[in-house]
């Protein structure tokens, strides 16, 4: 991405890096023998929960495509023993063991493993009965689940201290701060938009960003407004969608789906009164993928955005 640049202070969310105690780290300026690895290390995960991990993982299971992408990004993809059947990314992954198949994890195979780390996913995605179990069995199981771009970053680094690649970590998030902020000036002092990310349509139930989620963070830092369905379900009702009347529509389903168009979206019973219908201001997103996977590849993910919601605010690619 070549942003035409803009001047601005970098935006205080994305100047800091945000070190919680759910996710220790070392500062920037902290020397090459401070990142070194120190276990026994007992950890705060995503969900609260304390976490001691006796000594460095050598064997890692990944029960999320982000967090696969988190450890191949830490330079540790050849520790990582069991992988979903979603893993696409890198390609490496596709040859690991899958030990959660069709969303189901397969304890057994999990077990059989034999891993030294569990990456689980908050928000019941890995099921809350799933992580309990394996924790009985003493295996050490971390959950994320970042609600922001910033617990991304954060989450980053806490799986870097994790396995020992505290000082991977900083490189990784610090070159991720440095396009973030390039986004940040590129979209300074632009109106921001309303903007409705349709994430799926199943059954008549309508999917979007939730309220508080990373994806709706993420449009935020991308120059627009997120209009947000449910925390949980992030499903949004039509009468509530027409009430917040976006001004754009973004369809990241139909990066899956060619049936889903700017047309047929502007067929559906209803969506005729929406500003964004009206002034034909609907784009199919095909970089969804990177938009919704909370891992190394937000940025890109967050640039993709930013383009669409701000085109005149970029060069062409």
């Amino acid at each position: 991405m070549t942003p035409r640049p803009r001047p601005l202070p970098l935006l205080a969310m994305l100047a800091a890096l945000v070190l919680s105690a759910c996710a220790p780290s070392a500062s920037p300026d902290q020397s090459p023998a401070s990142l070194a690895p120190a276990f026994p290390l007992t950890l705060t995960d995503t969900a609260g929960r304390t976490v001691t991990i006796p000594a460095e993982p050598r064997r890692i299971v990944s029960l999320a495509p982000s967090n696969t992408e988190i450890v191949c990004a830490l330079d540790a993809c050849d520790r990582l023993v069991g992988v979903t059947d979603f893993d696409d990314y890198p390609s490496q992954v596709t040859d690991i063991p899958r030990v959660v198949i069709a969303a189901q994890v397969d304890l057994e195979k999990v077990v059989a493993a034999e891993p030294d780390l569990v990456l689980a996913a908050g928000n019941e995605l890995t099921p809350s009965s799933v992580i309990d179990g394996l924790a009985e069995l003493g295996l050490p199981v971390l959950v994320l689940y970042p609600s922001t771009l910033e617990e991304v970053y954060e989450e980053i680094h806490l799986v870097g201290a994790a396995i020992g690649a505290r000082a991977a970590a900083e490189t990784v998030v610090a070159a991720m701060l440095e396009r973030a902020d390039a986004v940040a000036r590129a979209v300074a002092g632009a109106p921001a938009p309303r903007v409705f990310y349709e994430v799926g349509v199943f059954a008549g139930t309508i999917y979007t960003a939730g309220e508080d989620s990373f994806l709706a963070s993420l449009v935020a830092a991308a120059g627009g407004e997120p209009i947000t369905g449910d925390p949980l379900s992030t499903s949004i009702s039509l009468e509530q969608l027409i009430a917040a009347d976006p001004e754009l529509i973004l369809l990241g389903d139909a990066a899956y789906d060619p049936s889903i168009t700017p047309a047929s979206v502007a067929l559906r019973p209803g969506w005729h009164v929406m500003s964004a219908v009206h002034d034909g201001s609907i784009r199919i997103m095909l970089d969804d993928l990177v938009i919704t996977r909370p891992g190394p590849r937000i940025i890109d993910g967050l640039e993709a955005l930013a383009r669409a919601i701000h085109p005149d605010r970029f060069d062409p690619i």
